[in-house]
């Protein structure tokens, strides 16, 4: 997969099995592949506000196809390849998720590896009256159950969380609001495009918050939203920081991002708090950035804040590790949404197959599962 960031295409292998009605996921490897440079920058070239055409879609779709089928031709003893595609566009209309588009051509994935590959795993429950995001749902209600309210927090270019209570509660999976993606364009922007991110957070340690444009920022209608809601770069777009800081006296880089710091932590913070969660389970690129976590930790307690890492499952790999048990479920005919979890009145059986080589030969429908292992590789 690859996230609202584009910053790599994520491939996590894992094996995955039914015991009764529980499922055990081991990790067998993951890793991150560099994007094709041109391939990179076609696709944030045509990213909203941006206008494009559709003869540049159709080329997209075919490049994005190749460049994940040539990561997965490297997961060596597949048998089912999940691809979750890119993100290009997420249209929302009055708070209503209306559709979403994913690129990457699965038949190029198909032609690669002979192997049957799930796709556009979002679309379903758009249709169904979700908003085909956040989808991690059923994967952190399996996972992270138990006596207390806990969110699992993805810091990808958007942050999303998944609130899962006490057993038989209602689980609710919604995206929160900016995670990397405005410090990411702005990092670009400082670094006249050396640099991708803030890396290690040291342009944000260098700084200091700006009280004014945070309160202008944290304004933003969309925060205030009932959740379950979803967004993207169609909001969080290039213009965004600009827009909100006509009219402030000139705020330096540094001082800019400890700012966007701030606001990713504060709305991360206001969501776990409306919700009674007690620890939050965090993963995505943004663990690594120092001035984010210290920002989390403190903006959350007294919740306490930890990595996915402590509970088995690579941070840096979780949302791939997702999408390889969403496709699994599918592949067993489960829906792979929790009851409510992003609107949808029922879940759905998500996304569509492409067989590969041999017959296509499905096993018969498993019923719902109750609880995820995550076993040691």
């Amino acid at each position: 997969m690859s996230g609202t960031s584009v910053d790599a295409i994520d491939l996590a292998v894992a094996d995955l099995t039914w015991r009764g009605a529980d499922i055990c996921l081991r990790p067998l490897h993951h890793a991150e592949h560099p994007w094709p440079a041109d391939t990179r920058a076609r696709l944030l070239a045509a990213l909203p506000p941006a206008a494009t055409s559709m003869a540049e879609v159709c080329a997209l779709d075919v490049l994005v196809g190749e460049a994940f089928a040539a990561v997965a031709s490297q997961a060596e003893g597949a048998e089912l390849i999940a691809t979750h595609g890119q993100t290009v566009f997420h249209w929302i209309a009055d708070g209503r998720a209306r559709g979403t588009l994913q690129l990457g051509q699965p038949a190029s994935i198909v032609e690669a590896t002979g192997l049957p590959v799930i796709s556009d795993f979002r679309a379903r429950d758009v249709a169904a009256g979700g908003q085909g995001a956040p989808l991690a749902g059923m994967l952190d209600a399996l996972w992270l159950a138990g006596d207390a309210p806990r969110a699992a927090l993805n810091l990808g270019g958007i942050a999303n969380i998944t609130v899962v209570g006490r057993p038989g509660e209602p689980v609710l999976a919604f995206d929160t609001g900016p995670a990397s993606c405005l410090m990411d364009m702005e990092a670009a922007r400082i670094t006249q495009g050396v640099q991708a991110a803030d890396i290690d957070g040291r342009i944000a340690r260098a700084g200091r918050v700006r009280a004014d444009l945070l309160s202008r920022l944290l304004a933003d209608p969309y925060y205030g939203r009932p959740a379950p809601k979803s967004t993207g770069r169609e909001l969080f777009d290039r213009a965004y920081v600009a827009h909100h800081g006509t009219g402030l006296p000139p705020v330096s880089d540094a001082d800019l991002m400890a700012t966007l710091v701030e606001l990713t932590a504060a709305t991360i913070a206001a969501a776990c708090a409306r919700h009674g969660v007690v620890e939050v389970v965090a993963s995505g690129g943004g663990v690594h950035n120092p001035a984010l976590m210290a920002a989390l930790a403190r903006r959350l307690a007294p919740a306490t804040l930890t990595t996915s890492e402590a509970r088995g499952l690579p941070s840096d790999a979780k949302e791939a590790y997702l999408f390889a048990l969403l496709g699994f479920l599918t592949w067993h005919g489960v829906p792979g949404v929790a009851a409510g979890a992003t609107g949808a009145g029922t879940p759905r059986v998500l996304g569509r197959i492409s067989p590969g080589d041999a017959p296509l030969r499905l096993p018969v429908p498993h019923g719902p599962p109750r609880s995820l292992f995550i076993e040691s590789p």
